[in-house]
């Protein structure tokens, strides 16, 4: 049988869609933390739309362009195809982003400076109807799709698509994003072996994922780690150190350790660098804490490393290219295709759509029982187990 051209992505979980809107202009926002590959949807997505007589506009910092026009999001953007297509290969995003401005919760200064969450939804929802908007592309992590989710919920079409470097969004095999970080990451820690062998030293590796440990892993598990730490095993510092007094009365006078941001001790909680109103809370200083201990512990001399934002930008790799396009054709296709409140995600064969409500119910954690963590057993890498 011929394969149906510009066919919607299968839906996953819910009845059939509705008849579709009448489009004339999509709206496209970015939202949340910088991922590699946000150009790229952004331009799969406007050129997506050329072929259907639609027009693109981008809506600067989040919803700021909107919400705060007058101020540093400046408004909305035109996207013509001149204009997106030399995008795929660039980090960051020409739109701006923000994970300051929910629309649900968004932080105002009351007059005696404190300051305080207001809900300004409806108002959103009246500045996206009178800028001619008639459906969104809402491309973000677990936050912006439950504004995404929201705003659906409240009538407007929109189609979300999962962006974090984290990967920690269920129902999708993997963000875009992660691998881009992961691989920077990776080629981060191959270069801090020699480092660490030239001077005999203990190396921490801090690396992103706030609650998850998926780039940790990975990276740790690809650049041969002695020791990989993850929110979702608690570690034993005893042991952790024990591993590594081993590994130099072995004659191996090094080690490289790498440690998720959200990673804990037994007993102990996450380190927390800032909480804001209006503001998820920034994690951070575990790497120092833990190259603090392990210095203690072990008595050998004890480096900390940050790769931090590092992990975010740069160009993205061709597997977070080529899905990040894909996922930006898909959402035109689903909003096409009559669809809204649902998120595209990379299943098994090709893209398809799952409810926004299901995605974002709960994150996705590393497995424990998982075979990568399995296969970062069976190499003897210390988990702090």
């Amino acid at each position: 049988m011929a394969q149906v051209r510009n066919a919607a992505p299968a839906r996953t979980g819910t009845p059939p869609a509705p008849k579709p809107a009448t489009i004339r202009r999509i709206g496209i926002t970015t939202g949340g933390g910088d991922a590699p590959g946000l150009n790229a949807v952004i331009r799969g997505v406007v050129m997506s739309a050329r072929h259907r007589g639609w027009e693109c506009v981008g809506i600067r910092n989040g919803y700021d362009g909107l919400l705060d026009p007058t101020q540093r999001a400046r408004g909305l953007l035109k996207l013509d195809v001149d204009q997106v297509r030399p995008i795929t290969k660039l980090g960051g995003t020409i739109l701006g982003t923000t994970n300051a401005g929910n629309p649900f919760a968004y932080p105002c200064r009351q007059r005696n400076g404190e300051w305080v969450e207001r809900d300004r939804g409806e108002e959103l929802l009246g500045r996206i109807r009178r800028a001619g908007i008639d459906a969104l592309v809402a491309i973000g992590g677990d936050g912006s799709l439950g504004i995404a989710k929201r705003l659906a919920d409240m009538g407007l079409p929109v189609v979300g698509v999962p962006k974090t470097i984290d990967n920690d969004l269920e129902h999708t095999a993997v963000t875009f994003g992660f691998d881009s970080a992961v691989s920077f990451a990776t080629e981060c820690i191959d270069r801090l072996h020699a480092t660490a062998l030239s001077h005999r030293r203990v190396m921490v590796v801090e690396v992103m994922g706030r609650y998850v440990g998926w780039i940790a892993l990975h990276s740790g598990l690809s650049s041969d780690a002695h020791v990989i730490l993850i929110p979702e095993i608690d570690y034993d510092i005893e042991k952790v150190a024990a591993a590594i007094r081993a590994r130099y009365a072995s004659g191996h006078p090094y080690a490289i350790v790498v440690v998720a941001e959200g990673a804990k001790p037994k007993g102990g909680a996450h380190l927390v660098r800032e909480r804001r109103v209006g503001r998820a809370e920034r994690l951070g200083g575990i790497g120092e804490q833990l190259a603090a201990d392990l210095a203690t512990l072990t008595g050998e001399e004890t480096r900390a490393t940050v790769l931090g934002h590092l992990l975010r930008g740069g160009h993205p790799t061709t597997f977070d290219r080529l899905i990040a396009l894909r996922f930006g054709g898909a959402a035109v296709r689903a909003l096409a295709a009559g669809e809204s409140g649902v998120m595209v995600s990379l299943g098994a064969p090709g893209v398809r759509l799952v409810p926004l409500a299901r995605a974002i119910r709960r994150l996705k954690r590393v497995p424990p029982l998982g075979d990568t963590i399995c296969t970062a057993r069976d190499l003897g890498i210390c988990l702090g187990e």
